[in-house]
């Protein structure tokens, strides 16, 4: 027993050791029911703020503090779940924002044909739409189109140009082309969170237009947690659920070191983020991502990171869940 806490004391330090996700095996998905992954791309953002792809390091760096159980479930994922670190998908082109969407395809191909279910940290929001594209329709979801319970502050639906400066695949476009490839179902997907960063006053309109169901920061401050979990329960039962969370939907005081920031109106508070990311507990997760964190823009203490791994946390938890009760039955 004295070695136990002795060893649980030594691996609670963010400096010691190799920094794995949570200090989780560097093991394939083969045989494994969580692939946890690191996505280094910042090429589909288009924008001078490119030190996203640092993200999946500085998650490894502090997950190691991070909770090992989970006190509202009674649950140690860790137990419950046969969860490693795959490691980072490998961007040989990293400067090619198109080559990297399909280099991130092929990767998740792999890890959708072993059956694991990916739970990611980017890298710019690009990578949502490399990974869809290999698991929605694919064998984890049984051959049906994922539904993105989607936090952020922006659409990423952008269809007024087919680029962002250069960028095809870009973090701007990816909810629009997954929809045209039939990757994802809009009419049962959730945006939440949307406050800007608004320059034309129908910048809303394509989401719309693609059938998503849109709840703005606006929109949830005057309906509050309760009724917009029951609307997620509503639209996505039954689905196959993919969650997508861009950092800049959280209030920049929360999680300063971020792409994008939005600061001109309160974005969610960590509490009422874990609570909406809850209203799919027990349901059919089939991955999720976290993405747009910029380590170099972080405040010292990296409560970013240390943040984007609370977000993780709880992902990995909701579907450890899920595994653990499924062996039961």
């Amino acid at each position: 027993m004295a070695d136990e806490h002795l060893k649980s004391m030594m691996e609670n330090l963010y400096w010691w050791g190799i920094p794995t996700m949570f200090r989780c095996p560097n093991e394939g998905p083969e045989g494994k029911d969580i692939a946890l992954v690191g996505v280094p791309h910042s090429t589909g953002n288009g924008t001078t703020e490119r030190d996203q792809h640092l993200g999946p390091r500085a998650l490894r760096n502090v997950s190691s503090v991070a909770r090992r159980v989970h006190g509202e479930f009674q649950l140690n994922p860790w137990e419950a779940a046969n969860i490693v670190d795959v490691g980072d998908v490998p961007f040989p082109r990293a400067n090619d924002n198109e080559d990297c969407i399909e280099q991130i395809t092929r990767f998740y191909t792999e890890i959708d044909a072993a059956g694991a279910r990916p739970i990611s940290v980017g890298g710019d929001h690009s990578i949502t739409g490399g990974i869809v594209q290999a698991i929605g329709c694919g064998q984890i979801t049984n051959g049906e189109p994922v539904c993105f319970l989607h936090f952020d502050a922006h659409t990423d639906v952008f269809t007024k140009v087919d680029h962002f400066l250069g960028a095809r695949k870009s973090a701007a476009h990816w909810g629009a082309y997954l929809a045209d490839q039939g990757k994802v179902d809009p009419t049962h997907s959730m945006q939440i969170g949307l406050r800007g960063h608004a320059r034309t006053l129908d910048w809303l309109q394509p989401s719309y237009d693609y059938g998503y169901n849109v709840v703005t920061m606006k929109d949830f401050r005057k309906r509050g947690v309760e009724n917009v979990v029951a609307q997620i329960q509503q639209v996505m039962a039954g689905r196959p659920i993919y969650i997508t969370f861009d950092l800049d939907c959280l209030d920049p005081t929360i999680a300063p070191g971020v792409s994008n920031l939005e600061p001109g109106e309160k974005g969610f508070d960590i509490d009422e983020a874990v609570a909406l990311l809850r209203a799919v507990r027990g349901m059919n997760i089939v991955g999720g991502d976290i993405v747009c964190m910029m380590p170099t823009k972080d405040s010292p203490n990296q409560i970013t990171a240390l943040t984007a791994s609370a977000i993780m946390f709880e992902m990995i938890s909701m579907v450890a869940e899920n595994v653990a009760q499924e062996a039961q039955t």
